[in-house]
């Protein structure tokens, strides 16, 4: 197979597999019953007593939270109707890749990206910087352990 046709089809893999994953998470809620509002609370309070917030960078984390779930909401609904896996194995249903579906799958969910980005960038900026020194390093910290659980330490 020609190089091109093998980087397009694995960065389209990719990206979908990425893309049903973001989706797939927006309806998962971890034993919460579906309620994206009281999934986001319950985040927000396990997050804000590990970091030890105050009230304002409660709210700042938040308002980035209701941008995260709006942004997967957008990642599920690009692409029309179906779940992301429905709408991927769509494309290997025939005897021939679906080469014109598989590039409008990836232009809807890579425009649904970039007309969120900018919120979510502006979210997560405000709460970050709110952050204090010590709170930081801690954001950091769990970043190095690959977002693997808060340390039962700090």
């Amino acid at each position: 197979m020609k190089h091109w046709i093998k980087r397009t089809l694995f960065g389209f893999a990719g990206a979908a597999m990425v893309a049903g994953s973001i989706a797939g998470c927006a309806g998962q809620r971890h034993g919460w019953g579906g309620d994206s509002a009281e999934f986001r609370g319950k985040m927000v309070e396990r997050v804000g007593s590990k970091l030890e917030l105050d009230a304002s960078q409660k709210q700042k984390l938040t308002a980035l939270a209701e941008k995260l779930q709006a942004q997967r909401e957008a990642m599920r609904g690009a692409g029309g109707a179906g779940d992301p896996r429905s709408q991927f194995k769509a494309l290997f249903a025939g005897n021939k890749l679906d080469q014109a579906g598989a590039t409008r799958l990836i232009d809807e969910k890579t425009t649904a990206v970039r007309n969120g980005s900018p919120e979510i960038i502006a979210a997560a900026a405000d709460f970050y910087d709110s952050l204090n020194a010590a709170q930081q390093q801690k954001v950091r910290d769990f970043m190095d352990r690959g977002g693997r659980r808060w340390s039962r330490h700090g």
